[in-house]
C-alpha cells in the first residue's frame, strides 16, 4: 500500500499541539511499519529529528505556498502518475480536492462551544476547514471518545467513519526524576522555588488560567506541613508558588489574549507567587514535574490533554476539570473540579496539600494510568485504519 502523509505540521521546531502529534505519529509509523510505502510531503527539507530516508520511507518537498491544502497538495496528487492509495492529514484540514482516499485527525471542537475565545481569523479557519473535513474525509481519527461524540453530534457523522486513537507521550523521557542535582539545576534555570504547583499549556482563555489564579490566591494551608513530591520530601513553608509554563514573550505562536491573563496576578496581589516561565524545552519538563507538588489543568475544554499524562508519569498528582476529555484521560487518578467554580478548584488543590496519604494514593494511581497510553499504540491504531478502514 502506498501512503502519503502531509508532514507540514511535523516539520517545525518547538512543536506543540498538532505539531507534536504529527511528529510522533510519523516517527512511530516509521518504527512499526516496514511493509507499506510512505511518502511524507513537506514545504521545506525535513528537520534532522524526523526519521531518516530508507526503503519504503521517503520525503518529497513541494513548492511552498500559502495555499498548501487548496492548491499544493491537490496538484501533487492529481499530477502524480503512480498515485498513493490514500493521503493522511494529521490535522483537521484535508486537501480540498483529491483523487484518492483522505484521512484526517480532529482534535476537538472547542471553537464551536467557545467561539469568543478564538481570534477571528483562527475561528473562521477552524469552522471552515473542520466542517469540510468532517464531511468529505473518508475516515476521521478522533483523539478521544469525547471528541468522537462531539463530532457525531455537531456534524452528523456516521460513527463508523470515526476511529478513536488516543494520544501518547514520550515514555522514555517522562518518568520520575530522583536526581536532586538535576532537579535543582532545572528549578534554578526558571527561578522556581519549592513548593510549587504546575500548569503547562498555552496561555489562552479556554485554559481557565484566570480562575486557576483566583483559586490559588484563596488557598489556605499551614506553613511547615511536610509534603512529598516524586523528587523527595520538602516542607510547605514560606510561600507556595504557581508555575505557569507556556509561551509569553518569545517570538512565535503564543496563546490568544495572553496579555490579559498576564495582568491577573498583579490584580489579585499575588504577582510574587506566580511564575510565568515562558516556553520550557521538553527535556526540562520531567525534572520540573517530578519536583512539583501537583499539576493542575482546569481547562474549560480539551480534546485530550497530553500534559496530564506527562505529569502522572513523573509522579505528580493531577487536578483536572470534570468536563470534556479530561476525566477520560486522568481516570481514577484525577482530582476532578468544576472548572467554573473558583472554590472547587481551590478546595481540590488544598486537599492534596493537606492530606499526604490522599496525595500519595493519587500519585500511584497516576503512574498506573499513564501506562495505558503510548505514541506507539496511537500509531498502531492509525495504521489499522490505513489497512482496514475501507473494507
Amino acid at each position: 500500500m502506498k501512503i502519503w502523509i502531509d508532514g507540514k505540521e511535523a516539520n517545525q521546531e518547538n512543536r506543540v499541539g498538532s505539531g507534536q502529534y504529527a511528529f510522533e505519529v510519523i516517527r512511530n509509523l516509521e518504527k512499526i511499519d516496514q511493509e507499506n510505502e510512505y511518502t511524507i510531503l513537506l514545504p521545506s527539507p525535513p528537520l534532522p529529528d524526523l526519521p531518516k530516508t530508507r526503503k519504503n520511507w521517503k520525503y518529497r518537498v513541494l513548492k511552498p505556498g500559502r495555499l498548501w491544502t487548496r492548491i499544493t497538495l491537490p496538484t501533487a496528487l492529481y499530477l502524480t502518475r503512480n498515485k498513493p492509495d490514500l493521503i493522511f492529514s494529521p490535522t483537521h484540514y484535508i486537501p480540498r480536492f483529491s483523487p484518492v482516499k483522505r484521512i484526517c485527525t480532529i482534535f476537538d471542537l472547542a471553537y464551536l462551544h467557545f467561539p469568543e475565545m478564538f481570534a477571528p481569523r483562527d475561528l473562521w479557519q477552524l469552522k471552515n476547514w473542520t466542517k469540510f473535513s468532517a464531511e468529505f474525509a473518508d475516515k476521521i481519527l478522533a483523539i478521544s471518545e469525547f471528541t468522537k461524540k462531539d463530532i457525531m453530534k455537531n456534524y452528523d457523522v456516521d460513527p463508523e467513519k470515526i476511529t478513536v486513537t488516543p494520544l501518547g507521550f514520550d515514555r522514555e523521557l517522562f518518568k520520575p526524576v530522583r536526581d536532586r542535582k538535576k532537579i535543582v539545576k532545572v528549578l534554578m534555570k526558571y527561578r522556581i522555588r519549592e513548593p510549587f504547583i504546575t500548569y503547562i499549556g498555552t496561555i489562552q482563555p479556554r485554559k481557565n488560567l484566570v480562575r486557576l489564579m483566583e483559586a490559588f490566591s484563596r488557598i489556605d494551608y499551614t506553613p511547615g506541613v511536610s509534603t512529598q513530591s516524586s523528587a523527595g520530601l520538602h516542607t510547605v513553608g514560606g510561600t507556595l508558588q504557581l508555575v505557569v509554563v507556556g509561551k509569553t514573550n518569545e517570538r512565535g505562536r503564543k496563546g490568544w489574549m495572553f496579555e490579559d491573563i498576564l495582568k491577573t496576578p498583579k490584580q489579585l496581589g499575588i504577582e510574587t507567587q506566580v511564575n510565568f516561565t515562558g516556553f520550557v524545552p521538553t527535556e526540562d519538563l520531567p525534572a520540573l514535574l517530578s519536583a512539583s507538588t501537583m499539576f493542575v489543568l482546569p481547562s474549560l475544554w480539551e480534546g485530550f490533554g497530553i500534559p496530564v499524562l506527562e505529569a502522572m508519569a513523573c509522579g505528580a498528582p493531577v487536578v483536572v476539570a470534570s468536563v470534556s476529555s479530561l476525566p477520560e484521560v486522568a481516570g481514577k487518578a484525577g482530582v476532578l473540579v468544576d472548572p467554573y467554580s473558583v472554590e472547587s478548584i481551590s478546595k481540590a488543590i488544598e486537599s492534596l496539600l493537606k492530606d499526604e496519604k490522599f496525595r500519595q494514593k493519587k500519585v500511584q494511581l497516576g503512574l498506573e494510568q499513564a501506562k495505558k497510553f503510548s505514541w506507539e499504540d496511537c500509531a498502531r491504531k492509525t495504521l489499522e485504519v490505513f489497512k482496514h478502514g475501507f473494507i
